[in-house]
């Protein structure tokens, strides 16, 4: 039993970039299928894919996205800021900025799964699920 479903989904994420596969196979969820989008709206996967054949939830096929020529992932880092433990709230006047801008930060507020820019435009606030860049 996973306890932190957003944290397996991450590592499995950060698995496959290391070990280079071009393909991941992630248990669906919501919550995951809302961050595959953003990561892929965003340019950090190349493609996604959502399987509703094994079990209740499904699965979801990633591709992830490489350089062609120096073969370097497009996700550099994916970091897990909130967990089940210690969760990380924060207003709108406070939303993080990673790497000045260059990454983004995903939300989980009343608006849904969404980045931190789309948070400052409609100026709601929320729990920091992760960095990526």
């Amino acid at each position: 039993m996973v306890t932190d479903p957003v944290a397996d989904y991450l590592t499995r994420l950060r698995n496959a970039i290391s070990a280079k596969h071009r393909v991941v196979d992630v248990p669906a969820s919501n919550l995951k299928k809302e961050l595959t989008k953003i990561l892929f709206t965003k340019g950090y996967i190349l493609n996604y894919k959502f399987e509703d054949e094994n079990g209740p939830q499904g699965n979801i096929k990633i591709a992830l996205k490489y350089d062609l020529k120096t073969k370097v992932s497009a996700i550099k880092a994916l970091n897990r800021v909130s967990t089940p433990g210690s969760r990380a709230y924060t207003g709108a006047k406070d939303l993080p900025r990673v790497l000045n801008g260059l990454g983004i930060a995903i939300l989980s507020t009343s608006k849904g799964v969404i980045t931190d820019k789309e948070a400052r435009q409609d100026n709601v606030g929320g729990e920091v699920l992760c960095h990526v860049y």
